[in-house]
């Protein structure tokens, strides 16, 4: 791995967490994720599965992590599987974790080869009443691929018929929405690491530019400190691309007078950055771009002194769109008509800002948070509201990934990455 070890403590006390809320007599499995196959003998890179890294810090192939807190013996109280290592393996692949290092890493002092797992399993099953299943229910999700865990719950319920049967989901979706102290600092690093990038661009990018370009300016700057690459797939659109939400081709040359509408940021230690800016091409942004622009900021502002303990996700949406309903009357984009005869299941704001204002970040870039209830201290979220004018040939999007208080507004991780027009003019003209 490129990152810096992370200290085992974090692990430690995540599986504490979860064993606290699992039923007596419980035993939970979790599953590395497959490595995926391309063709031929291509792969695409292996990428952990964040429930047993954020259980473990085992981050490669192969990995069971088992835990039953009521246990008869505490050596199978807390169990990690793993492929075994070998001569020929480090030759080809590189060191695969040795069972020594796995317990510096997670913490964890009883290790095995994956080969003893059904062995094991077997064992400890006879002690247990019901198992944790890792079934994947975030709101998001739509898998059509068969994953690691969907062939061990397959095979285990019909191994095992006659056990109860529950869900880890649940109480992942709670613990890993409230960060602990360590991983705040770990997504700070990652918002670092996007404000280098950005930083790289404001002084590269000029007219005639290609979005590629951008685009392998931030890879490199983001792999020389020590991420594995872009948090998820990059947006870098110019001009009308823009006003494609999730516009990823990034093959078009930015124009003189263009806007570019940058959705990019850098992962560090699986943990996740998300941030959105937008930067006039010519290193000057137009009166009409700069009144739109602040308009944008000035939302964003508002929602972020939102997100507070106690705030209701429904609510807190119907309130940012009230914020940007008065936005774009002021642009003349909306008139009072328009907000009159609007249908309450799509208010009239919605023609120039279709998507929500903010989504749980941590693990993952959309990460887990479960949206009926309340937001808590040390909840992450990004802030990222936009409007998009085709008519007018541009879209502006800003966001920025912020920490939930006890009291008091919200923490930015981004506060030193540029986001006011004249600080942007200024670094580009410099």
């Amino acid at each position: 791995m490129k990152y810096h070890q992370i200290n085992n403590s974090l692990f430690i006390k995540n599986r504490e967490k979860f064993a606290t809320q699992m039923k007596p007599n419980a035993i939970a499995v979790f599953n590395s994720n497959d490595i995926y196959p391309i063709s031929a003998d291509s792969t695409m890179p292996f990428a952990q599965h964040r429930d047993i890294f954020y259980l473990s810090g085992v981050d490669q192939e192969e990995s069971i992590l088992l835990l039953f807190p009521d246990a008869p013996y505490e050596n199978q109280r807390e169990i990690l599987f793993l492929k075994e290592t070998n001569d020929h393996i480090a030759v080809w692949e590189g060191e695969k974790l040795t069972k020594e290092r796995a317990l510096q890493v997670s913490g964890i002092r009883t290790v095995y080869w994956l080969q003893d797992f059904h062995k094991i399993l077997k064992e400890l099953m006879s002690y247990a009443d019901t198992i944790y299943i890792n079934t994947n229910e975030h709101y998001r999700a739509s898998v059509e691929t068969q994953t690691r865990e969907d062939r061990f719950i397959k095979w285990w319920k019909e191994t095992y018929p006659a056990h109860q049967v529950a869900k880890s989901n649940p109480i992942l979706q709670r613990l890993r929405s409230v960060k602990e102290s360590e991983e705040i600092d770990l997504i700070q690093h990652a918002c670092n690491i996007t404000e280098k990038g950005f930083r790289r661009l404001l002084s590269f990018v000029e007219p005639n530019v290609t979005e590629y370009e951008i685009e392998a300016e931030l890879i490199h700057e983001f792999v020389r400190n020590r991420s594995k690459g872009f948090a998820y797939t990059p947006i870098i659109a110019s001009g009308n691309n823009a006003n494609v939400l999730h516009y990823i081709e990034n093959n078009q040359q930015c124009k003189a007078g263009d806007l570019i509408l940058l959705d990019v940021a850098a992962e560090y230690a699986n943990y996740s950055s998300d941030m959105s800016r937008t930067i006039p091409a010519s290193g000057k942004y137009t009166e009409r771009q700069k009144q739109v622009y602040n308009a944008v900021l000035r939302v964003k502002n508002e929602a972020t002194k939102m997100l507070m303990p106690g705030t209701l996700w429904k609510q807190y949406h119907i309130e940012v769109g009230k914020i940007m309903t008065s936005e774009l009357l002021g642009l003349g984009l909306l008139d009072k008509a328009d907000v009159q005869n609007e249908d309450p299941e799509w208010p009239a704001y919605k023609k120039y800002y279709m998507h929500g204002t903010s989504h749980h970040m941590g693990l993952d870039t959309h990460d887990y948070g479960l949206l009926h209830e309340p937001m808590q201290a040390n909840m992450v979220f990004t802030v990222e509201p936009g409007i998009y004018i085709p008519a007018e040939g541009f879209g502006i999007r800003l966001e920025d990934n912020v920490v939930v208080q006890k009291s008091g507004e919200p923490f930015n991780l981004m506060k030193n990455i540029p986001i006011e027009v004249e600080e942007i003019e200024s670094i580009m003209n410099t």
